[in-house]
């Protein structure tokens, strides 16, 4: 790519995210992000890599390890551990409880139910120390995952994100997190939508406590994900809202107050609904089109996109999305199966955004000898392939 192509590019690029934020809209918090989930596209950021305390988001990586663990049958939702006195201490010291006992032997499944709906320090514990033997071989894992999925600026030193000065992550790092944990563990993400959380506890009544994120019980489509508080970073959020077949993810922290948390998170997550919307290109391993084949036993070759192609455009500028297929054709047979034989470009206002590749979804046999001469024949006369 030439220098002068590569300016353009950039130019452009400034001036369709310039395009996508509004100058006038603002979210009252220190840290934000809101990300629609299928195109991946960020609709509104401010100070996105700003480094905070997580709070209790951290409890999100927290499950994510075990619903990692269960899905390759390292660990089962029945599965029982020991309560430590360690772990017991955080349910006397006045933080966020799921209230167990000393030496009673719990579920994952109820400990992790404890962690997303309770937001209880002393389940991260129990589960942490069921898995790793401590917490701080636990948080080693769950910084380890962090890299892994491309959290570049998190690192983490509990469970349960209570305070310490090496808990650290950003409102980037934690929509990352939500949207692996969304995108992976759908079955399980249904546990933090739940509104609340009844525990028969051993040698006690049961305890029933309700799920903290306040979105759930407003009429939005909100089904997720976790708040969290600490004196110095105030009040935080990761949320999820879904509409139809439309999901955004949105993390603020530095919020100034429960209700001021829950009403510019949701304040952004209508924002990002109302003022945009997300089409669908391609669906992942589906017919796309058909192009013309030379040479080959069919005439057609079906092509189709080995990925999920969106994109997110303001609801007034959706005319100015276009598609394109190119290729050099007709494409010469033989073909074979997820052979590369031509590209999507996506343009928006006449430029482009992306290009992705486009496989042959069949294979395609040459003609034999003589069925070549004649198409040949045939060409050169009518210019007919």
């Amino acid at each position: 790519m030439n220098k002068k192509i590569l300016k353009s590019l950039i130019i452009f690029i400034t001036l369709y995210t310039s395009n996508i934020y509004s100058s006038e809209f603002d979210i009252k918090a220190k840290t934000v992000i809101l990300q629609d989930y299928l195109s991946g596209e960020i609709l509104y950021e401010k100070e996105p890599d700003l480094k905070i305390f997580p709070a209790s988001m951290t409890k999100i990586m927290t499950s994510i390890i075990a619903f990692d663990l269960i899905k390759s049958g390292q660990l089962s939702l029945d599965e029982k551990f020991f309560v430590s006195e360690n772990a017991w201490r955080l349910s006397q010291a006045g933080y966020s409880s799921m209230f167990i006992m000393v030496n009673d032997q719990i579920t994952v499944e109820n400990l992790l139910k404890g962690i997303i709906v309770s937001s209880g320090n002393d389940a991260c514990i129990a589960l942490a120390e069921g898995i790793a033997g401590t917490e701080e071989e636990f948080a080693i894992m769950m910084t380890a995952k962090a890299s892994e999925i491309g959290m570049t600026n998190t690192n983490f030193a509990n469970s349960s994100g209570i305070n310490h000065p090496e808990n650290l992550s950003t409102v980037r790092d934690i929509m990352i997190m939500s949207h692996y944990l969304i995108k992976n563990y759908p079955e399980y993400y249904e546990y933090y939508k739940e509104k609340e959380f009844t525990w028969d506890r051993t040698g006690g009544e049961p305890i029933t406590q309700g799920n903290r994120n306040p979105l759930l019980y407003k009429n939005i489509g909100a089904d997720g994900i976790k708040t969290g508080f600490l004196a110095y970073e105030k009040f935080s959020l990761a949320s999820s809202i879904k509409r139809n077949d439309r999901r955004l993810i949105a993390v603020g922290s530095g919020f100034t107050s429960k209700n001021s948390r829950s009403k510019e998170s949701q304040k952004l997550l209508a924002w990002g609904l109302t003022n945009f919307s997300t089409v669908e290109i391609a669906k992942k391993d589906s017919k796309f089109a058909e192009i013309d084949v030379w040479l080959g036993q069919k005439n057609k070759v079906q092509i189709y996109s080995n990925t999920d192609i969106y994109k997110t455009i303001r609801k007034a500028r959706l005319k100015n999305l276009k598609t394109k297929i190119v290729y050099k054709g007709p494409v010469e047979a033989p073909i074979k199966k997820d052979d590369k034989i031509a590209k999507l470009i996506i343009t928006y206002e006449g430029n482009i955004l992306s290009e992705h590749d486009l496989l042959a979804f069949e294979n395609v046999k040459k003609k034999n000898i003589i069925s070549r001469i004649l198409s040949s024949i045939n060409y050169l006369i009518w210019g007919d392939v």
